[in-house]
């Protein structure tokens, strides 16, 4: 028998990071989730997480008008979660970014459903200098002129257990003698906990007052990038130099890396991601955010230990070095 609640939402890209987070959080508030994937067999953990028949897999090329079209018969609400972080032969910037969100938004309009959240990111701007920032402010105004009351969320990096940024670095520091401190480790970011993502998503798509609005999304204090590699070292109890990189020699180094992109290697890093380095990812001065949503940003520094530990030297209780301990980073 169906579950009751709000409806029926789709998720399109639920399958990852934060898509995971949001299907708990729209289940536990009773919605129905038809979570829309590319490969459904890497998204069957998600069944569990609702009652039974609450949570729904289906195949879905967002790439596809027929895919997605099917995807959101009969719904009521609809998520997009689609987006990549670097390009990879026909899954790059303008298809996943533009395209996606656009046919997405289309489709749904035409099905009568006007309830979308589409999730963007900190820096979206059709004239940004980087493809990725461009590209998802692009995507924002595809699905503003379908759909003018869907709700866009602007996430600042997002951090947690499953996190594609801290783990790099944790990862990275098991290994390299030194960490590559980018444009000398100025850039400031705003990290946001993944569960609080997740409940902006359901509180987005479940309140009738988010209509039509924009909310950039970020933790309770801003970091510079030398604290967030200092935090990070601290927590894995190692010493490792930080190295200065210039923006240009880091642009040239970005370059070579995304070539692995090309034999399905993910790249520790790319030009485009220097480029979007060079701008500071926080929450805009005025901006609505998290505390409109009603939700008390979680810090970076109560979440980030408990999963940092597995590159801890010497092992998950190993005893803290004494310059560990007295070397916290402090955020601003």
């Amino acid at each position: 028998m169906a579950v009751s609640g709000p409806g029926l939402v789709v998720v399109f890209g639920g399958s990852g990071f934060v898509g995971t987070q949001a299907v708990r959080a729209l289940a536990k508030r009773g919605w129905r989730v038809r979570v829309a994937v590319r490969r459904p067999h890497h998204a069957v953990d998600l069944k569990p997480m609702g009652d039974v028949g609450q949570i729904q897999i289906v195949r879905c090329d967002v790439r596809r008008d027929a895919d997605v079209e099917a995807a959101l018969r009969g719904a009521d609400a609809a998520v997009n979660l689609v987006g990549v972080l670097y390009e990879t032969g026909s899954a790059d910037f303008q298809t996943m970014h533009v395209e996606a969100a656009e046919r997405i938004a289309k489709a749904a309009a035409a099905d009568g459903v006007t309830r979308l959240v589409q999730v963007s990111a900190i820096g979206a701007d059709e004239n940004a200098e980087g493809a990725y920032g461009r590209s998802k402010g692009q995507g924002e105004a595809a699905v503003r002129a379908a759909i003018p009351g869907a709700v866009i969320l602007r996430p600042s990096i997002v951090f947690g257990a499953g996190d594609g940024f801290l783990n790099k670095f944790g990862q990275m520091a098991t290994m390299a003698p030194a960490l590559p401190l980018i444009g000398g480790g100025h850039t400031r970011f705003q990290p946001v906990y993944v569960g609080d993502l997740a409940e902006a998503i359901a509180r987005a798509t479940t309140d009738a007052g988010t209509e039509g609005r924009t909310y950039e999304l970020g933790g309770p204090a801003v970091w510079t990038f030398r604290q967030i590699l200092e935090l990070i070292l601290r927590e894995t109890n190692r010493s490792r130099f930080l190295a200065p990189v210039p923006f240009p020699i880091a642009r040239i180094l970005g370059g070579f890396a995304q070539m692995t992109a090309m034999i399905g290697i993910a790249p520790a890093l790319t030009r485009d991601q220097v480029v979007m380095l060079q701008s500071d990812n926080v929450v805009s001065d005025g901006a609505l955010g998290l505390n409109d949503l009603g939700i008390e940003p979680t810090g970076l520094e109560a979440i980030a230990p408990s999963y940092l530990w597995r590159y801890r030297d010497g092992g998950q209780f190993a005893e803290r070095t004494p310059e560990a301990l007295n070397e916290t980073p402090q955020p601003a």
